[in-house]
């Protein structure tokens, strides 16, 4: 009878464990498959989502204050800066374990060197980082290092960059060229994650398993149908934050001040390409938040925008927040067709309705862009106006005077569609009836969300919906998207040029905000507006709900690495 009662104890604690830890998890949705886990080359939101929580930095943006400010992750304190504003000395905090991983020893932690061993990846020619525009130029003797190394693997981590030292495991030594304030900002980028020596000289490593120091690791990925995330269990003492701005205590989103952190025990993400499949699992209680699609806003929302009386019934929540995210259609400046004729660009800028656009697929949430800016970063101004309307006549006009009148010698220009869902697909439809309605024919060209952005890194693009969420919350990281450095296989995916642009851009980075570096941005502006390389459409706005067991929720534009300050209440 006493061994029953033991086992059914045993089966009791087994169950109960096993219960507690699936209800401790949550889970998410992804719009497409991830592009990459490598660090090296990460540079869209649906990875970021992943990566961020697996992959810790130096620095990271406060959870909860607003304006956002940097503060400490893997350094001890923000860095000693020199009064020159070119030497930056970091202590790093001790017995920062990495994941358990076959490619590393047990108990492996972090030193100084892995983080000179990432920036030494970034700057490997062979490996066409999306992040070398960070340190182009930006640290002592890291072109010459670019140079020298090649495509030489053997040299990549013999050679030394001059700026960059490991004074001790615990002391990094960053030498700058010049004054670059927005510097920081790269430490707290994936870019800047710590890299192991063992797994950096084998780059296969890590384009199919993470190496990082973060929150939670990866237990299974699947790259059709999602991820898997479990929380490291030595992971280092973070706490939760013990302040914020009114927007904190007016919500209660310090009752859990100072705690160690992360509180989940996994984050299951699951691969959703249509918006109304996530609908439907939102609903049903498979997955806990989600931002509203267009089709969602008159089933989840009132008239007045709040939310309605069926989802208040289950206790869903309602997130409103503007988003430095924005829009707009690009075109491959070194076509022949559309890159080389200003003419044709302007007509298809005023043959689209953007307010039509905004209305089908924001429901009229998306705020209107003026700018190559968006509202909240310093220098955006309100004032600013587009040079271009919608009007069918002037762009039939512009048609003729590109040498194509009433569509007549125009080849069909390519279109390629951002993924494999219904809303891509009706974005590039409705681009397609416009400008039929000018007698310029669209080809749709179809891809999954890792496909376009190969083509959009390879430079195979014509035209297409492009878009940005910014990384830092300044003009920089927007203008170098514009910057000849970054072409192909840079950012810089429309491989725009220009000069004038070329040398504001190099002033602006060594300015804080005044009005100097505010006149440099408006001369950049008025170049690529008159050139026609970007036609703005919108501002986003968000909508997300949330199930009533996620706590301390706060949607975030910079704080990607989100999840680990997210509470499971299992009520």
């Amino acid at each position: 009878m006493r061994t029953v009662l033991i086992l059914l104890v045993l089966i009791c604690l087994f169950s109960c464990t096993k219960r507690e830890r699936l209800e401790n998890e949550i889970n998410l949705s992804l719009p497409d498959r991830i592009s990459s886990i490598d660090p090296l080359n990460a540079y869209d939101t649906v990875s970021a989502n992943v990566l961020y929580q697996v992959y810790d930095t130096l620095y990271q943006y406060n959870y909860l204050k607003r304006p956002y400010s940097l503060e400490p992750l893997l350094a001890e304190e923000m860095p000693n800066i020199s009064q020159d504003g070119k030497t930056y000395l970091i202590k790093i905090k001790k017995n920062i374990f990495y994941h358990n991983n076959s490619s590393i020893s047990a108990g492996r932690t972090l030193k100084a060197q892995d983080f000179i061993n990432q920036i030494k990846r970034v700057a490997f020619i062979p490996h066409a980082s999306s992040g070398w525009w960070l340190f182009d130029g930006k640290i002592q003797g890291i072109n010459q290092f670019r140079q020298q190394v090649g495509s030489d693997e053997a040299k990549l981590f013999e050679l030394e960059i001059s700026g960059l030292k490991a004074l001790d495991d615990y002391t990094l030594h960053i030498q700058l060229t010049d004054v670059f304030p927005n510097f920081i900002y790269a430490l707290a980028m994936t870019f800047t994650s710590p890299i192991p020596l063992e797994v950096a000289q084998q780059d296969e490593i890590l384009l199919q398993q993470e190496v990082g120091t973060g929150p939670f690791y990866i237990s299974q990925w699947n790259p059709n149908q999602g991820i898997k995330l479990k929380r490291f269990d030595k992971y280092h003492n973070d706490l939760y934050p013990k302040s914020g701005d009114r927007k904190t205590f007016d919500h209660n989103l310090l009752k859990d001040a100072n705690k160690p952190l992360p509180f989940l025990s996994g984050i299951n993400f699951l691969i959703m390409n249509e918006a109304q499949t996530r609908w439907l699992n939102f609903l049903t209680g498979k997955i806990d938040i989600m931002t509203l699609g267009k089709d969602q806003f008159n089933t989840a929302l009132k008239a007045d925008g709040s939310l309605s009386d069926e989802l208040i019934k289950q206790n869903k929540l309602l997130h409103v927040e503007p988003a430095l995210t924005y829009w707009w259609l690009s075109f491959n400046m070194q076509d022949p067709i559309v890159g080389k004729n200003r003419n044709l660009r302007k007509a298809i800028a005023h043959a689209i309705n953007i307010d039509e656009y905004i209305q089908l697929f924001t429901n009229s949430t998306g705020l209107k862009a003026n700018s190559i800016y968006p509202p909240g970063i310093p220098g955006y101004s309100p004032l600013t106006r587009l040079n271009f309307t919608y009007d069918q006549n002037m762009a039939k006009k512009f048609l003729a005077q590109a040498g194509y009148p009433n569509g007549k010698g125009l080849p069909s220009i390519v279109f390629d569609v951002r993924g494999n869902n219904t809303t891509s697909r009706q974005i590039a439809e409705f681009i397609q009836k416009q400008l039929l309605a000018i007698d310029i024919k669209i080809e749709i060209s179809t891809n999954t969300f890792p496909g376009f952005l190969q083509r959009s890194k390879n430079g195979q693009l014509q035209f297409w919906l492009d878009g940005w969420a910014l990384d830092y919350p300044d003009a920089e990281n927007i203008l170098q998207l514009l910057i000849t450095p970054n072409k192909i296989p840079g950012p810089n995916v429309t491989q725009f040029s220009h000069p004038t642009v070329d040398q504001l851009y190099q002033k602006i980075l060594k300015l804080s905000n005044d009005e100097t570096k505010f006149e440099y941005m408006r001369q950049i502006e008025q170049i690529v507006s008159e050139e026609y390389v970007w036609l703005m459409l919108y501002y986003s706005r968000n909508y997300i709900l949330s199930s009533p067991k996620v706590e301390n929720y706060r949607p975030s534009d910079f704080t990607f690495n989100w999840l680990k300050y997210i509470k499971n209440n299992n009520r």
